[in-house]
């Protein structure tokens, strides 16, 4: 309306102005009558224009007062096929754009803090357990009725071991969503690492009747964390060791990908993973909802007990050192992939 008054008052002082000037310029009274017929053709065109652009105008103004305010409620924004003009359009092009980024970072947001509030229960039911061990042992020496006071010191070294386990987790994902992540990076021969990897936890596997063999190849090396990198690949194990039937095979392998980068996976026969669930199994704090599912891909790594941490860790440190793992079902199995790139820090 601003808009209209505007250019109504600039039409009307112009065609005034110019009207009292020619009145007093032409002596001929016809050609002062077609002088005045001229100008109010051309004010009333003028008019006529300033209306139509003041009305694009105005339907501009809203759209981008309705788009703002539903930027602000966090919901999308679609923008008109026609605008007053190319930069009009490219502005509601940009706030439709910013909406749908913040709308993600709002998803994003909201999937972070429903983890944490997962790992909070999670992590509040795995330590009642241990803990409530520990209390009832200490309770049963303390009053002397312990049958077997050295098996009962072994166990709560043990509970202790797992309470440890999981502080020690939660400590690395905190560092690692933090950023704070500090990496050592030195030349390491992936054979080695992982054979070591292999071999400490072979007697677990053994004490499972669970065949773990590495197949490697040797001479393929890279820049990486040689210590954060032992703690992923044994995640991946252990949680294939606590959760594979017996009599089962467990491979681990080291590979040469296409394009130049390592790849270490880990192949189980623990279960598949429901095929919704595969994009959520590196979420810290998830479980999926099938029984054998939970126990094979939902805990922590190694003996701790887990409250979902292990499979995030894994993908912090793999990111970590400029990677990516993946997980597909293969058989009556899982297969985890971490590919690392030779030189992380180029």
């Amino acid at each position: 309306m601003q808009v209209v008054v505007v250019a109504f008052a600039t039409v009307v002082s112009v065609v005034s102005g110019t009207s009292a000037v020619a009145s007093l310029m032409y002596l001929s009274e016809h050609d002062l009558n077609v002088f005045y017929s001229v100008a109010a053709v051309a004010g009333i065109v003028s008019l006529v224009m300033a209306s139509v652009l003041g009305r694009s105008l105005v339907r501009d103004n809203q759209y981008f007062r309705a788009a703002a305010a539903s930027i602000g409620r966090g919901e999308s924004v679609i923008s008109p096929d026609r605008h007053t003009s190319t930069e009009f359009a490219s502005l509601a092009g940009e706030l439709a754009a910013t909406a749908d980024r913040l709308t993600e970072s709002r998803q994003r947001e909201e999937r972070i803090e429903s983890s944490r509030r997962e790992i909070v229960a999670w992590i509040s039911h795995d330590l009642r357990t241990p803990l409530a061990g520990i209390r009832a042992m200490a309770e049963a020496l303390e009053d002397g009725m312990a049958p077997d006071p050295q098996r009962y010191y072994a166990q709560i070294r043990g509970q202790v071991d797992r309470l440890s386990g999981m502080v020690d987790d939660l400590f690395e994902l905190s560092k690692i969503h933090a950023g704070a992540l500090q990496l050592n990076f030195e030349r390491v021969a992936l054979y080695d690492l992982i054979s070591d990897t292999v071999a400490d936890l072979a007697p677990v596997a053994l004490g499972k009747s669970l065949d773990l063999r590495f197949e490697g190849e040797r001479g393929v090396t890279l820049q990486a964390d040689a210590r954060e990198l032992a703690r992923a690949v044994g995640n991946l194990v252990m949680n294939a060791i606590q959760y594979s039937p017996a009599d089962s095979a467990i491979v681990v392998s080291v590979t040469r990908h296409v394009d130049g980068r390592a790849v270490i996976s880990v192949v189980d026969a623990a279960g598949g993973i429901p095929e919704q669930d595969l994009g959520r199994v590196f979420e810290a704090g998830w479980r999926a909802s099938e029984p054998r599912t939970v126990s094979a891909w939902g805990t922590g790594a190694g003996q701790s007990g887990g409250a979902g941490l292990g499979l995030a860790i894994v993908e912090g440190i793999v990111r970590a050192h400029a990677g990516q793992v993946t997980v597909t079902n293969v058989g009556n199995g899982c297969r985890f992939e971490m590919l690392l790139p030779q030189h992380p820090l180029a």
